[in-house]
This record gives structure tokens, sequence and C-alpha cells, in this order.
């Protein structure tokens, strides 16, 4: 997913709980950003993404469920959430239930969103019946124009919806063809983190440590981020884009259809992100269940930090103690820096950051064919096997391809022989490093050296 461009006039989509503006979100934006189920409260914090509509791009934001005047802390925190996009918004959509009479909820809202003096549109969602058709001027008493009737699960009404949802917006410039295609190596613009870990480890908290400012909703009340959450931000000329996704539980305790649903999407932003922050609580210690959600960011590629958090909660004097309880636990993630912080008190912050440029730089490491082919001189092999070449054809993560006699597997030890030297010779401190082997013939002249 690309980072979102600065200066997009905003849309954002508000409401009562469970009246669809998850799935509206995810109809309008054209994929699957947020979670969508029958259960209500499942969106919680607000979510971002980028559109386009008779070339106006836009960027559009899913709130969480409002209860107006819910005294529970996530109901609460729900609401200043939304507060924080209102503000910004260019229109809003305020989606309610075709399918039910006007709530209190509703009218509560209503009066909310009346006090903003901001355009809004009623989008009236579940009409996907002619019968409920008959029955829209029951919503005018809101006070609202335009008043539309939608279906987001059917994507009925979208289009008028988005012609009053953009109308004035800028229009984006048609491109003149014959562009130069990107480099193969070419970085993207924004260097996307995705901060994981167990639930209720700190990883709202980190986000919200790493932006400055109260981002993510944090509670004590463990798996309270479902969605995955993100912001951009530039340091030092470098522009991190954060995630924050949900906890991530053993499969036996993921009973709830959310809480599956949210395992799913965040491998999936694991997936889609360049560097992963792993949170490790360390009142708690590194446990089996921490290697398992490293082991994703592992398997899919992608460059690896450790952070231990609560670091103000453990006497400094055991950091090197718990440094190689760290490494021990995490033995094929033996790569990965560890930073020692406290996202709550806000030390350690900088220091995470600049792993991160570190790290960043080493999954982005290209090494010559030279450099490498003088490297495998000095490897040992088996005494039939025999390096020809080596080669780098990718980065991130860093891939090398082995040209040998024959297609024998190595040993796993071997492997990862060559796999250290490769790491001590280039520092690719941080980040996977890929080995593949391909057979090559020896010619009349190699065979006689051979």
């Amino acid at each position: 997913m690309k980072p979102l461009r600065a200066g997009l006039p905003v849309i954002v989509i508000v409401g009562r709980p469970n009246v669809g503006k998850s799935t509206l979100f995810n109809a309008l934006l054209g994929q699957r950003r947020s979670i969508v189920g029958d259960e209500p409260g499942i969106t919680r914090d607000r979510i971002h993404g980028e559109a386009m509509h008779r070339r106006r791009p836009f960027e559009l934001i899913d709130t969480g469920g409002i209860v107006p005047d819910d005294q529970q802390l996530i109901p609460a925190q729900i609401l200043k959430q939304a507060r924080f996009a209102l503000e910004g918004a260019a229109r809003i959509i305020f989606l309610i239930d075709g399918r039910t009479e006007i709530t209190m909820a509703d009218r509560e809202l209503a009066q909310i969103l009346r006090r903003l003096k901001k355009p809004v549109i009623l989008a009236v969602n579940k009409i996907d019946d002619p019968k409920r058709e008959s029955l829209m001027h029951e919503f005018h008493e809101l006070g609202f124009d335009p008043v539309l009737a939608v279906s987001a699960e059917h994507r009925l009404g979208l289009w008028e919806l988005l012609d009053a949802a953009t109308e004035g917006f800028p229009e984006e410039p048609v491109e003149e063809s014959g562009d130069e295609p990107p480099a193969k190596d070419e970085r993207p613009a924004a260097v996307r983190v995705a901060i994981i870990g167990r639930p209720n480890v700190g990883k709202s908290t980190l986000l919200n440590a790493m932006v400055g400012a109260d981002r993510a909703i944090v509670s004590p009340v463990a798996g309270t981020t479902r969605d995955s959450v993100d912001e951009t931000v530039e340091v030092d000329g470098q522009t991190f884009t954060f995630v924050d996704t949900a906890g991530i539980r053993r499969r036996g305790k993921t009973h709830e259809m959310a809480e599956k649903l949210s395992v799913v999407m965040a491998r999936r932003h694991i997936r889609m992100s360049h560097v992963a922050v792993l949170v490790v609580d360390a009142t708690e210690g590194p446990v089996g269940s921490d290697a398992t959600i490293g082991g994703y960011a592992h398997e899919d590629g992608r460059a690896l930090v450790i952070v231990v958090n609560k670091w103000d909660l453990i006497d400094d004097k055991k950091r090197k103690e718990y440094e190689l309880a760290v490494k021990d636990q995490f033995k094929f993630l033996d790569y990965a820096p560890i930073v020692f912080l406290s996202a709550k008190e806000g030390f350690g912050v900088k220091t995470l950051y600049r792993r991160l440029a570190v790290v960043w730089e080493n999954y982005n490491r290209r090494v010559g064919t030279g450099e490498l082919n003088r490297l495998a001189e000095t490897l040992k092999l088996d005494r039939d096997r025999r390096i020809f070449f080596v080669t780098q054809p990718s980065v991130r993560p860093p891939t090398f391809v082995m040209f040998l006699n024959n297609m024998k597997p190595l040993h796993f030890s071997t492997e990862r022989s060559i796999v250290n030297r490769i790491r001590k010779a280039f520092d690719f401190k941080g980040t996977p490093v890929v080995l593949k082997y391909r057979a090559k013939r020896a010619s009349p002249a190699e065979r006689g050296r051979v």
C-alpha cells in the first residue's frame, strides 16, 4: 500500500456502531482495509486510505462507532479519535442504518455534526430493496442535505455518493505518457514499519511515542486494537509510515470472529511492510509466542528490530542478562538488533529511529559481483562441491544466488555458515538474507581445475 499523499481533501465516515461504516469504507476504497463483521464495535481506531473519483484524489477515513455520552473507556476514546479526524474533514459522510428507525444515538450524533459547521452528506445504508426506498423521506428530519440511499454491501448508490462527496475537489492533471519506468532498486517514498507483538505489550503506546501524538487508542484492556492503524512521519529526512497491528494470539485463543480477522489482517500488514518492529514486554520476558510472531516477519522476508518495552520497570543493570535471554529465545532472529525502551515514558525512541534507519539501509544494500566472488573463493564446501560464481539479483530482502556444480542440497550448517560470512563481510544487520543456488555445467577448462 502506498503512503498517503499530503494535502489531499479528507472525507470522514461517521456513524453509530454496526451501521456498515467499514463495509462502506472498503467499498469506496476498492480494497479490504478495515475489518468487517457482524459484531458491533469492531472498528475502534480511525483507519486511513487514499482513493480517487473522476480524477479527484481524496483521503478517506473510517472511524469507530460513536456512542455519544458513553462513559466507558474505549467508546470515549473512539469519540476522541473521531474528533481528531472530523477537525480536518473537508466533507463528512454520516452513515445510518436504513433498516431501523432513527435512534437517539443517531439524533445526538447529528447534533454534534451540525455544531462542526462542515458539509455533511447523510447516507442511508442497507437500502437494497425498493420497498425501503419509499421510507427515505423519514430521514430528512435529521436536517441534512443531500440524503442518499446506498447499499455498501451490494455497492448500490456509491457513484452518486462519491459525486456528492467529491464535488469541487481539485482534479489531478493527466500525466503524459513516455515516463521512464522506475529503476529496479528504486526505494519507496516511505519506509513502511509494522509494529507487531502479543496483545497488551504496548504497541499502541509505542506508536503514539513514535509519532508524538495520541494517534492510537491506548487502554489497559488486552486486545484494544483490532484494525491496523497507520501514521506517516518524517525524521531526519526519512519518511516512515507506522502500522500498529492488532495483537496476535495463538490460534487456540482466537475465539471471537473479530479476533480471528485481526490475526489475518495483522499477517497481511506484515507482508505489506518493509520493516517489522517486534515488541516484547520486559516485565514478562521473551516467551514462545513472541518467537512465533517474529517468525511471521522472518518467513515473509521483512527486516526486523526487536523492542523490549516497559524497560522503566526493570533494573537497567540486568540489560546484558536480558539481551542474552532474548537471543536465546529468538535464535533464528540473531540478526535483529535489540532496543530497550519505555514507550510510556518516551525514552529510547530516538535510538529506535536510528536502528530503523540502519536496518532500512541494510535491507536495500546491494553487493557487487566482484566482491561476492572474492568472498566465494574463501568459502569451504564439501570436497565434491564447487562454487562457480555468486550474484545478488535482488534486495528487500538481500537475495544471493550461488551457481554450483550440481543441485545436491547443501547441509543446513553449511548454508548458515555462508549466510553468516555474507553478513559479517557486508553488514546485513537487521535483515534476513536469502540464499539460493543453481546448477551450472563446468566448461572443459573449468573441469580441468576441479
